[in-house]
């Protein structure tokens, strides 16, 4: 069947809307009619040639909508069902056994090679193969193929059409200060960047009962925001010389735990240097290839501190996503705030927007 979609070429900057041709779901597969997907900046990274991908392709891991058809083998879900859809594991390697999905042995193959496991893709053009199976999903169309790994059920009455976030920017951020950090109850929080995923965090942080928690962000919406999310003070860098110093005047101690988003050596280095005793710097950011770990080796050592790289939140989806959706329907993570629609179509404009600051997390609407 066809299906619209944005689609990234080789050199060229931002997306064309084109119809692409999509196949029918195999046995193991799900075809969505997608109604709504995130623009995350990772989709940027791999469109921009940074990451390797083949092109032409079609990208897009935050979306939503409804299941379409299955094929035979799909118990999870049925033509119907409303769901999101996050990133793909494997379900039989020992880290997904240990429900580290997020780490599972075959993530790079099942989300990053444009390809199914076999070598073919579900998209084509008039021109041949289109790269999908991105995130297990390539949703930045009409139409995307997934698995039953990779899809969370949306309850009824929810807005399924802005859930998708869920399923990695809302996840990561929420998920690195929940999970993979543990943020205790009356700890300090350090978030760097305000984007989507560090408000998601600095929501995480207000949820784990955090006492102090700190944003470091130079847009002034953004810093606003922030405290109505959470955040007990913001810090904006261009006012002031030393950003670990004036982190440590609010924290004399130290910070308990930090989390970089922005992927920007000088800002993780800082980050570090805000660390109190047995403090952690969690890294999410995307950095250049071989960008070197930030920090002294003597004072990490010193003070028992730890940096700790972080994916998906550490989220196994089955079990975090119903749990971060139960916090949205309480008010607890009002993510919604973060989130403004535009067309597929205008896609290109979304992304001038969102890195002008215009909108926080752009969702698209096919």
């Amino acid at each position: 069947m066809k299906t619209q979609a944005a689609v990234a070429y080789t050199g060229q900057p931002g997306f064309k809307y084109e119809t692409v041709e999509i196949e029918a779901p195999r046995a193991d597969e799900i075809l969505v009619r997608v109604l709504g997907v995130g623009l995350c900046h990772t989709d940027l990274v791999f469109s921009s040639g940074a990451a390797p991908y083949p092109f032409p392709a079609v990208l897009g891991h935050e979306g939503s909508g409804v299941v379409e058809a299955v094929g035979a083998d799909v118990k999870k879900v049925k033509p119907g069902d409303s769901v999101l859809i996050t990133f793909r594991s494997c379900g039989a390697c020992d880290r997904c056994a240990a429900g580290d999905a997020a780490y599972c042995r075959t993530m790079p193959m099942l989300n990053y090679m444009g390809r199914r496991t076999d070598g073919t893709s579900a998209l084509s053009n008039d021109a041949g193969p289109v790269s999908s199976n991105f995130f297990g999903q390539s949703s930045f169309a009409g139409h995307a193929i997934t698995y039953e790994r990779n899809v969370v059920k949306v309850d009824a009455g929810l807005p399924v059409e802005i859930m998708g976030p869920l399923g990695c920017g809302i996840q990561t951020g929420a998920g690195a200060v929940m999970r993979s950090l543990a943020a205790k109850k009356g700890s300090s929080l350090l978030v760097t960047g305000g984007g989507s995923v560090g408000l998601s965090a600095v929501m995480g942080g207000k949820i784990q009962g955090c006492a102090t928690i700190i944003l470091v962000e130079p847009m002034e919406s953004r810093r606003a925001l922030a405290m109505e999310l959470g955040a007990t003070h913001c810090i904006d860098p261009t006012a002031v010389e030393d950003v670990a110093a004036a982190v440590r005047a609010i924290a004399p101690m130290g910070i308990d735990n930090a989390l970089d988003t922005t992927g920007i050596p000088a800002v993780q280095s800082s980050a570090l240097a805000t660390l109190g005793s047995k403090g952690t710097l969690g890294l999410v950011g995307v950095s250049a290839p071989g960008t070197p770990m930030p920090g002294d080796v003597n004072t990490v050592m010193t003070f028992g501190q730890s940096v700790k790289g972080i994916i998906e939140g550490d989220s196994n989806p089955d079990e975090f996503i119903p749990e971060l959706i139960e916090h949205y329907k309480a008010g607890r993570l009002p993510f919604d705030r973060l989130v403004k629609t535009y067309r597929l179509s205008e896609i290109n404009e979304a992304i001038a927007a969102q890195h002008h600051g215009d909108c926080v997390k752009a969702v698209l609407i096919p």
